[in-house]
């Protein structure tokens, strides 16, 4: 997974890409808030932040703001990274956006677990997303089907858009997907069993 880093000290920059390395993350790295919103304005972007909160030309927050503000199809999960560990500021940065928080110094361990956190909401939220496409789609199926459809009396077979005559079977394994199984009901049962019969005593 790729993360995005922005953090304008050289020296904990290095250390949190080197660290994010050895996980086996991608890392893009950036040195202002700026350059990070570039990042994320770009195709493609990383869906994992970790922004530090005091930065020169945008800081941490504004970031968070602005990733808020846009109509994403997929989420954005922020971590800031604070000097700033007050109940006032933690609330701060949440309310700015922000999922969750770190204070410098990091430790390590905990950096990385908050880590894991954000790739699980990311998980979820992708299968959630793709549940919904699920559900638009099938429901835009149904009204297809709720639409009036032009079926042969005679032949029962049903014609498309384009002028094609289909069996009805196919028609909706083509609209929806469904399968059929073949039966009998009871009144063809018993004209069918009429019929053989008459047959026979001819």
């Amino acid at each position: 997974m790729r993360v995005l880093i922005a953090e304008d000290d050289f020296v904990s920059r290095r250390l949190l890409e080197r660290s994010l390395q050895n996980w086996g993350y991608e890392v893009i790295a950036t040195e202002n808030g700026a350059a990070a919103w570039a990042v994320l304005e770009s195709p493609d972007p990383p869906h994992l932040v970790i922004l530090d909160w005091m930065m020169p030309e945008m800081d941490g927050p504004q970031v968070c703001r602005l990733i808020r503000d846009g109509k994403r199809e997929t989420y954005v999960y922020v971590i800031l990274l604070t000097a700033k560990g007050g109940k006032e500021d933690i609330a701060s940065g949440l309310e700015a956006g922000a999922d969750d928080y770190i204070t410098k110094p990091f430790d390590q361990q905990e950096l990385r677990a908050r880590l894991l956190v954000g790739e699980r909401v990311l998980a979820l939220e992708q299968q959630l997303s793709t549940k919904v496409k699920d559900l638009e789609k099938a429901l835009n199926e149904v009204r297809q089907l709720k639409e009036l459809l032009p079926i042969c009396m005679y032949c029962k077979r049903v014609r498309d858009d384009q002028d094609y005559w289909h069996q009805i079977e196919s028609y909706i394994h083509t609209h929806t997907g469904a399968d059929f199984t073949h039966g009998i009901c009871p009144d063809c049962f018993t004209k069918l069993s009429d019929q053989l019969a008459t047959m026979k005593d001819a």
